[in-house]
């Protein structure tokens, strides 16, 4: 016969666990951009074959493809979710920018009851408040021509838009602005939120780059071991135009981010069902200013897999 002698205490820490929960709100957000565009000579691939073939093109090391250069201006409307502890909006916000292959829903997975959510023990456990979203051209933001708009420097402008709007309030449903934001990405998001702060010195506050490295041959063996084919040929993304690419099969999900021996296989699974697309202007324009000085003077956190070839990081302050 089951005891019920705990029943009012299980009760009791159930309702403190309700009480101490943080809050959380998905988001839609108009970001107005302006940025400065590299227009390439070549047109979207249309089929797995015109993938490989631009994927074994533009992996030649010292292959510019770059033919000028244009300004896109335009208000893009940017999907994001936004948590708070249960103490209520700090001081400082957690940016959090994801990388190629996801989308913002990876900082807070519910797998394993929350174990692997990066937000919860930001929100919980230090009291940040956290603002993720999808970059643009990818997931719940809004999408666009792949090859000469959706580009590394057009989503480090909606970077940069959506600091602005953090610090001085003006995001709906937020309710407030913050003293400081921290910029945190991983991977391609660690490239863009290193790269914001060049190119915009004083927008942040501090960095956490995960997955980052400076050495540039890092990039070839991502996109070869991708094995990527047109999105929108998977039922998934059938809704993506030509010019969006997507890793093929498991295998390529595993090679790409998952060290031998090191990973739960649920997480495996779950990125290859709820992985994203990225597009060919993307790719070509990858390391954004990585590779310039940072002139940052604030606090900076970087986070490279123990697996990786080489955790080259220089020119930071």
């Amino acid at each position: 016969m089951r005891s019920t002698s705990s029943s009012p205490l299980r009760a009791a820490l159930a309702l403190a666990s309700l009480a101490s929960a943080r809050k959380c709100l998905d988001l839609t957000v108009d970001v107005p951009v302006v940025s400065r565009n590299a227009v390439f000579n070549l047109s979207a691939p249309t089929s797995d074959i015109e993938v490989i073939n631009f994927v074994l093109d533009f992996t030649r090391q010292s292959h510019n493809l770059t033919n000028e250069y244009a300004t896109v201006e335009k208000t893009y409307t940017v999907a994001a979710t936004y948590c708070d502890p249960d103490s209520g909006p700090s001081d400082t916000v957690q940016l959090l920018t994801h990388g190629i292959g996801f989308d913002r829903t990876y900082w807070d997975l519910s797998v394993n009851d929350y174990n692997y959510s990066y937000a919860a023990v930001a929100n919980d456990d230090y009291g940040f408040s956290t603002f993720a979203w999808d970059r643009l051209g990818i997931a719940e933001s809004e999408h666009g021509e792949p090859v000469n708009e959706i580009q590394s420097t057009l989503e480090i402008g909606a970077l940069k838009t959506l600091t602005e709007q953090l610090r001085d309030g003006s995001i709906d449903g937020i309710g407030c602005g913050f003293d400081k934001v921290v910029h945190v990405g991983h991977s391609f998001g660690s490239i863009q939120s290193y790269s914001l702060a060049v190119l915009y010195p004083g927008a942040s506050d501090g960095l956490v780059l995960t997955g980052f490295s400076q050495a540039s041959q890092f990039s070839q063996y991502f996109s070869l071991g991708a094995n990527f084919v047109t999105a929108n040929g998977l039922l998934a993304f059938a809704d993506y135009p030509d010019g969006y690419l997507a890793s093929g099969n498991p295998t390529a999900v595993q090679t790409d981010f998952f060290a031998p021996g090191s990973f739960d296989p649920a997480l495996l699974d779950l990125a290859t069902a709820s992985g994203k697309p990225v597009t060919v202007g993307e790719l070509l324009t990858l390391a954004g200013a990585s590779a310039a000085p940072n002139p940052l003077t604030g606090p900076v956190l970087i986070i490279t897999g123990g697996e990786s070839q080489d955790r080259s990081v220089k020119n930071l302050n």
